[in-house]
């Protein structure tokens, strides 16, 4: 009995030293230190000894470990891991790891979480949101734009460029605005709110083309030339990667340059003839600059010693001879610019190289590391922007709207898909000002750029089909107050381009994360393949061990807070929130520990079964999501009365989080799915979806005049203009229920329950009978006209609806 107890209290010692993370030499001397106390005692043998020793000393003699154990196991991985590609290197290389890389590590630091600065905007953003980008929302009437124009009318498209919508990322030393990622985030959720075609319009250049590049990359001489250019709205930038052939794989692209000397401008240069077909580019029919990216060829070998260079990027002006541009697509009636652009054999100097000619093949890093940065920016915005609206205006409609003789708001079956509306609409805004403060940071978050533009995307459709749902045939039918119907036609744009979403969560988020965001991984990849053999063997055998170490540790911290919970882990709350952070340590050492061993049952072959890589990938991105709305609640000073939202978006991002765990464990290789069940949920699945309790919490909140309202919609477009439908809406709204009290007194007067319709007859009765005074009835008579228009649908005359000819179109024109 003696011995047992001794052995259990070997095996705690090493488990505590485990999920503590001691280092070797410190286990090693504790755990001889339990044993000569057990030796005391007759409880361990020598052969226990022996066995101990035999392990310890070589791992702890580290000329022994490194030349005989490393070097077999150096030996080992080579044979099983190929070296990586320059390409696939390049991909991986690119950007940096943040906060992501923390709760990847199975130890999340919370204390680090939270001192963050908090995103602010500056004086001078402030005043560009109150001033400019409320100017020209107001300038918007999204009906005009969708059924009339396709497009943006001339004066808001000259008004963008007179004001530096364009210049957002541009120093100012070019004449741009040089505004904060977080402050770009907030003018495109606002212009969202209100229109996608504006908010397209203006995101563009601000992500991922030729601004972006030329700053990081551009010569003096391109940089002088063209960014000042750019920044006064001489220039209008587009940039052309996607081709038809390849899509997703965007490394795959077809279009080509070949090195060779030409005539430009009248004198013989060394230059490029550049072939390409591409589509989807934003912007093309109207650029005046493209940017295009090709893969470059020298088979006469004028630039040094390589035919193949590689991906190239290149500045082309669109008024180059062969240059073709101004058709369009027809993306599902969402009438931002956007088409396809072709050349054959155009001749252009290599001076045209973003970059210069030694530029020439280093187009790939260049895309991949802008595009994390634009990525996690302009397409996550944008949908938070929509829901944000969205959810403030479905609450107030579901406030106006009445069926069995009360506000829809009040139906359960409403208020479960407005839940889904408030908590997403407050994660969204959570999520996109922490990926912004990583970005002004000057971090590059390639990882945190995939989740933030696959999750936002997917969550801003299933929203925007939750408020279409609400509002019934109010958003089914098209016309200037239907403030839904285009955003959900639109939606699925956002799903597939900069990476389509089942592409992003499958391969790209896991496939970058394991390795970018794993404390060793990357190191023993390269140190594998580092032509400093000794080097490379010192930096292999720190990192296996560690590896192991990790690993270990990872599997003790999943066992015991499995058992416990997770009740004793570190929160830096002890008030509600508490349970929260506790469960997401818990699932950050499950990740840990199944990405390890993910990767040893599959090596290789792991980026192949992109069904697991898609599950670890979700537990990665559900804890990110989390960590982002328990920051903006620390942030905005723990407000109790937003606690309904916070606890929303949190508990249904756990809930996603354990029902993609569940799943990867029924699926798990080699059959370990049932043993570490076991280990990882001995009691069972942990967590529920959120309650019906909660949900009617976050859906009086939206139907509520209150701060946590405010809060939600905060900086997007509510002024009630002719052409803003929400902003009327959100009057209406405040008028009705300013409006609820006087009825009731005009029902007690009359002697009966009138109806809550008509309003302007009950301010009529209410007049006759003597109990309204003359502010009351106005209040009554504009109350009904709102009501009818936000409960109402657009009709048209049969000719409104026809789509004119061309023909038709310049006839119009000219007259």
């Amino acid at each position: 009995m003696t011995t047992l107890l001794w052995i259990l209290a070997m095996i705690f010692t090493i488990g505590a030293f485990a999920y503590l993370r001691v280092s070797l030499l410190t286990a090693t001397l504790g755990t001889a230190i339990v044993m000569a106390l057990g030796t005391g005692t007759a409880a361990i043998s020598p052969l226990v000894w022996i066995a101990f020793l035999v392990i310890a000393l070589p791992l702890n003699i580290s000329s022994f470990r490194q030349n005989v154990i490393s070097a077999s196991l150096l030996k080992m991985y080579r044979g099983i891991m190929p070296e990586m590609s320059t390409t696939e290197k390049e991909a991986i290389e690119a950007g940096t790891t943040w906060w992501e890389a923390d709760l990847f590590a199975g130890k999340p630091d919370w204390s680090k979480l939270h001192n963050y600065a908090k995103a602010t905007l500056s004086a001078e953003e402030q005043a560009f949101l109150d001033g400019p980008v409320e100017e020209v929302c107001k300038m918007v009437n999204q009906h005009q734009i969708s059924h009339e124009l396709a497009d943006l009318p001339q004066e808001v498209w000259q008004y963008l460029k007179d004001h530096g919508f364009f210049a957002m990322i541009i120093k100012k030393k070019y004449g741009g605005l040089e505004y904060s990622a977080y402050a770009q985030s907030r003018v495109l959720q606002k212009l969202a709110g209100i229109s996608s075609e504006l908010a397209s319009t203006v995101g563009v250049p601000n992500s991922l083309g030729p601004g972006e590049l030329l700053q990081h990359y551009g010569t003096t001489a391109q940089q002088d030339y063209y960014l000042p250019r750019l920044a006064k709205g001489l220039e209008v930038p587009c940039f052309a990667l996607t081709s038809p052939e390849a899509g997703s794989d965007a490394g795959a692209i077809p279009d080509y340059g070949i090195v060779c000397k030409g005539e430009w401008e009248g004198e013989e240069v060394l230059g490029m003839k550049l072939t390409w077909n591409k589509r989807y580019i934003t912007l093309a029919p109207v650029a005046t600059v493209l940017g295009l990216a090709f893969k470059l060829r020298d088979p006469e070998k004028l630039l040094g010693n390589k035919e193949e260079l590689g991906i190239t990027c290149a500045l082309i002006p669109t008024d180059v001879e062969g240059v073709e541009t101004g058709r369009r697509h027809f993306p599902l009636n969402c009438m931002f610019q956007n088409g396809p652009t072709r050349g054959n054999e155009v001749f252009v100097p290599l001076s045209f190289i973003i970059g210069g000619a030694e530029m020439a093949g280093q187009g790939w890093r260049m895309l991949v590391e802008c595009l994390s940065v634009g990525r996690g920016i302009t397409l996550p915005s944008n949908s938070a922007g929509g829901i944000k609206t969205a959810a403030v205006a479905t609450g107030a409609y579901s406030r106006i709207r009445r069926q069995f003789k009360m506000p829809i708001g009040k139906l359960e079956g409403i208020e479960e898909p407005m839940a889904r509306l408030g908590g997403n609409a407050y994660l969204m805004e959570a999520v996109t000002s922490l990926t912004t403060t990583g970005i002004d940071l000057g971090e590059k978050p390639s990882v945190i750029s995939a989740i933030v533009k696959y999750h936002l995307t997917d969550r801003m459709q299933t929203c925007i089909i939750d408020a279409m749902d609400i509002h019934g045939g109010k958003g089914v039918c098209l016309g200037p107050n239907n403030y839904l119907g285009r955003g959900y036609q639109a939606a699925p744009i956002a799903i597939t381009v900069e990476g389509a979403n089942i592409l992003t969560r499958s391969m790209i988020i896991y496939g970058q994360g394991a390795i970018r965001c794993h404390p060793y991984v990357l190191t023993e990849m390269e140190s594998a393949f580092d032509p400093d053999a000794a080097k490379g063997l010192r930096d292999f055998d720190a990192a296996i061990f560690g590896h192991i170490g990790f690993t270990i540790s990872n599997l003790a911290r999943s066992f015991w807070m499995g058992l416990t919970s997770s009740r004793f882990s570190n929160a830096p709350y002890s008030d509600s929130t508490k349970r929260y952070y506790q469960h997401m340590n818990r699932f950050s050492a499950n990740l840990a520990l199944l990405s390890d061993l993910a990767m040893a049952t599959l090596g290789g072959n792991l980026k192949r079964k992109e069904r697991i890589s898609a599950r670890l990938g979700d537990l990665l991105s559900e804890l990110f999501l989390a960590s982002a709305t328990l920051k903006r609640f620390e942030d905005e000073g723990r407000l109790a009365e937003d606690l309904p939202l916070v606890q929303w978006a949190v508990e249904d991002s756990l809930y996603k989080l354990q029902t993609s765990l569940d799943d990867l464990l029924d699926n798990f290789p080699m059959g370990l799915g049932l043993p570490l069940r076991a280990i990882i949920f001995p009691f069972g699945r942990p967590l529920k979806r959120p309650s019906d309790v909660l949900d009617h919490k976050v859906a009086k909140i939206l139907q509520t005049p209150c701060a946590s309202r405010d809060r939600l919609g905060a900086g997007q477009f509510w002024t009630p203009t002719e052409h803003n439908a929400v902003g009327i809406q959100e009057q209406t709204f405040k008028d009705i229920l300013a409006s609820e009290p006087i009825y009731d007194k005009v029902c007690k007067a009359a002697g009966k329950r009138l109806p809550f319709m008509w309003l302007d007859k009950i301010a009529a009765e209410g007049k006759a009978l003597g109990v309204l005074s003359e502010d009351e009835v106005a209040l009554l008579e504009r109350a009904e006209i709102g009501r009818m228009k936000s409960v109402n649908v657009d009709d048209f005359d049969p000719e409104e609806l026809k789509a004119r000819t061309l023909e038709f179109a310049k006839q119009e024109q000219a007259a």
